[in-house]
């Protein structure tokens, strides 16, 4: 599947999530977008639990840190949060859910993605 041009912009989140899978091509990537998430995730569990709102404050900082030090140093390429912040977070816990449940390899070849998965 190609590659979205720079002057083409996506307009669905099922065109979105073929590109999102390609800009996560290196399984170091994704790890760290786990590892993201998950840090997110938990901050968002213990605000619930705990009812401090100044966790609030961490939930981004433990979800974008590893996702973007992934993007600048192990990808190489730019965050798709920069373009489509809301599709980007929709797609960073889609990806989490499909690793989670063993689907993650059949959607990457899906989306052209033919490294390994790990």
């Amino acid at each position: 599947m190609p590659k979205p041009s720079p002057d083409r912009r996506i307009d669905t989140f099922e065109e979105f999530w073929p590109f999102y899978l390609r800009e996560h091509a290196k399984p170091r990537t994704r790890a760290l977008h786990y590892f993201g998430t998950g840090l997110a995730s938990a901050c968002l569990l213990f605000f619930v639990v705990a009812g401090n709102p100044w966790i609030l404050l961490g939930a981004p900082v433990a979800g974008y840190g590893p996702a973007w030090f992934a993007h600048f140093f192990v990808e190489k390429n730019k965050p798709a949060t920069f373009t489509y912040p809301l599709w980007s977070l929709a797609g960073d816990f889609r990806m989490t859910f499909s690793w989670l449940t063993g689907h993650i390899a059949e959607d990457l070849v899906r989306a052209g993605v033919h490294a390994p998965v790990r």
